[in-house]
């Protein structure tokens, strides 16, 4: 009886120490932005132009550190859970397949064409319709929204998607291989 509890001691221990070592890597993994300060307000050189905005719709820089061992790729995904679409939010931004030598996606990186993202990475097609970063653009009059970036480590070098895929199935083949991920969140109103 006494070599089982000391047995199952040293198991809930080990359990308990590999649990904290997972919880301080993830942890350790942190997302930012020279150009959103978390809970701030979006500068108008981000906001989309058009649907009654006037932004000039350049994507912000989004800058990682610390991803856990074992990362093979990032993504990086920006939603608007506040628009009023039924449920679904709104997808601004989603870039895959970033290798994981990078520690940043510059300003300006969403333009369409992947002409400026890390060589190898791709963007899909947001709610806007283009794979291309689409700005804050939320209705007139009403508080404003919140965006959040979030950036994931991922255990794979590539997602497997179509050319055609969805932010939904780009979300959930994201979220399967996820090591870690890290938000900000950017505020938006007009």
């Amino acid at each position: 009886m006494k070599k089982f509890a000391i047995r199952s001691l040293k198991l809930i221990v080990a359990s308990a120490l590999a649990v904290t070592a997972l919880s301080a890597n993830a942890q350790s993994f942190e997302a930012t932005s020279p150009d959103i300060a978390d809970g701030q307000t979006i500068a108008q050189k981000f906001v989309f132009n058009g649907f009654g905005c006037t932004g000039e719709n350049v994507s912000p820089a989004v800058v990682w550190k610390n991803a856990p061992a074992g990362t093979k790729s990032f993504a990086v995904l920006s939603h608007d859970p506040d628009a009023p679409t039924g449920g679904a939010g709104f997808w601004h931004w989603i870039v895959v397949d970033i290798p994981a030598s990078s520690k940043e996606l510059a300003q300006n990186a969403g333009a369409l064409g992947n002409k400026n993202l890390p060589s190898g990475a791709r963007q899909v097609a947001s709610d806007f319709g283009v794979p291309a970063w689409g700005g804050p653009c939320p209705p007139a009059g009403r508080k404003a929204h919140r965006y959040n970036f979030t950036v994931y480590a991922l255990k794979v070098e590539k997602l497997e998607l179509p050319a055609n895929a969805t932010a939904s199935l780009t979300g959930f083949m994201v979220n399967m291989n996820m090591l870690a991920k890290s938000s900000f969140t950017g505020l938006y109103g007009r």
